[in-house]
């Protein structure tokens, strides 16, 4: 009789997941060996849900794979630019969500309903491999819109669901960049322009103007949005909120010394993720605080890997969609922050990709108000110690790689079907 109910369950979400009685479905695997380009699958996806077609997310089912209505054009896309595909029969469809619904396996089908919209904070002029996320998503073409400060402060966030931010600086800092290159003629330009940009927002300091910027996007986290960070983006975000009426910059980034004994003032309830971290004080030194454990960890680049952590996919849907991906053990890449102090992280944030040697974190979300944030530490997953200058990364060279799957499980996220789901 179980049997029974749960098969007649599972049928009545499929003609509700497809709107009619498709005769065939088509099925991309993410698994590790039938993908030929993981990350333009998610393109793929994307283009479904904007042309108004559901889609299932099939949780841990051959590495997180997708199964879409099957459609004349969608087909054609998936040859053009090289996504593998199987056409299977509603007969095959139906067993596989069988299979999925039996309590016995740890997966999950999920409603992806609409595509999100999306931003990314990045400067103007920025190229699109000069950040990660906006390199795949063109990479993938999944569209986005460039947002910056002046957008951010007139509520323009109101009109999107997802928020990248590229690697900034919220503390004013100037992306530590002094020690190194305050003699270099991009250092001196950019400086000026982020003082000019402040003052005609109405600012005294560049701190001032970015701590209302960061402000604003933790409003739109609150209010319900989805944020995703990489690199410094995340742990200065974090510190410019917990120095909110505190002046934690020296003389040579905003004019004046910093407040006296500005450590004991920081308070770490404003924060995201972060709590208990130490300030970096020297402002010769390129780091922000001990949230980053790039200038201690001892790690052949050889050995650097870290873990994706399994999780319930029927218990724990956010976290378990967040980590698909067709392997657990991800290459190791460097950043300004590459990876996070678990001490300074906070116990209502998880954990969800770690380097088992060291115990540094990698990846992590947690939830704020309404919406969710998720911070991923490191510059760009395929090139293991990007600097200032390196050459762009060539994805078509990197179609498979694990640690670009990440990001765009992030992409995806939003478009699952809302319902109260543990984190």
């Amino acid at each position: 009789m179980y049997k029974k109910l749960q098969y007649t369950f599972i049928f009545l979400a499929f003609v509700f997941f497809s709107n009619a009685v498709f005769a065939s479905f088509i099925l991309i695997p993410m698994d590790d060996v039938s993908q030929k380009n993981h990350l333009k699958a998610y393109g793929i996806t994307f283009l479904s849900l904007q042309n108004s077609h559901k889609v299932k997310w099939l949780l841990n089912y051959r590495g997180g794979s997708f199964l879409l209505e099957d459609l004349e054009e969608i087909k054609n896309e998936c040859t053009i630019r090289g996504v593998s595909y199987e056409v299977i029969s509603d007969t095959k469809a139906l067993q596989i969500l069988e299979e999925i619904g039996s309590p016995s396996q740890n997966k999950q089908a999920v409603i992806l309903e609409k595509a999100p919209k999306i931003a990314v904070y990045s400067p103007e002029g920025n190229l699109p491999w000069d950040d990660a996320v906006t390199l795949v998503l063109q990479y993938a073409e999944i569209p986005y819109d460039v947002i910056y400060d002046e957008e951010v402060l007139q509520d323009k966030l109101l009109l999107y669901e997802w928020l990248h931010l590229h690697h900034e600086d919220f503390t004013g800092q100037f992306g530590k960049f002094y020690g190194a290159f305050r003699m270099t003629p991009w250092y001196i330009e950019n400086k000026k322009e982020a003082e000019q940009l402040a003052g005609n927002l109405g600012f005294d300091k560049v701190s001032q103007e970015k701590l209302a910027v960061a402000k604003k996007i933790r409003d739109f986290v609150i209010g319900g949005g989805f944020m995703f960070a990489m690199c410094s983006a995340t742990d200065s975000f974090d510190i410019a909120l917990s120095a909110d009426g505190v002046d934690i910059c020296e003389t040579m980034f905003d004019g004046d010394p910093s407040e006296n004994d500005y450590q004991n003032k920081i308070d770490y309830q404003k924060t995201f993720a972060f709590t208990n971290f130490i300030l970096e004080r020297n402002p010769v030194t390129y780091e922000f605080s001990n949230i980053d454990t790039t200038l201690k960890r001892k790690v052949l680049k050889t050995e650097d890997y870290f873990e994706i952590k399994e999780f319930s996919a029927k218990w724990d849907m956010v976290p378990s969609m967040l980590c698909q991906n067709h392997t657990l053990l991800v290459k190791g890449f460097m950043g300004q922050t590459t990876a996070y102090n678990p001490k300074t992280i906070k116990p209502t944030v998880v954990i969800m990709a770690q380097n088992n040697v060291n115990g540094e974190a990698r990846y992590i979300h947690g939830v704020t108000g309404k919406g969710m944030f998720t911070f991923y530490s490191g510059h760009d997953p395929e090139d293991y110690q990007h600097r200032v200058g390196d050459p762009k990364t060539e994805l078509d060279l990197h179609p498979n790689s694990p640690g670009y799957r990440l990001i765009l499980n992030n992409v995806l996220f939003p478009a699952a079907k809302k319902k109260k789901q543990k984190t």
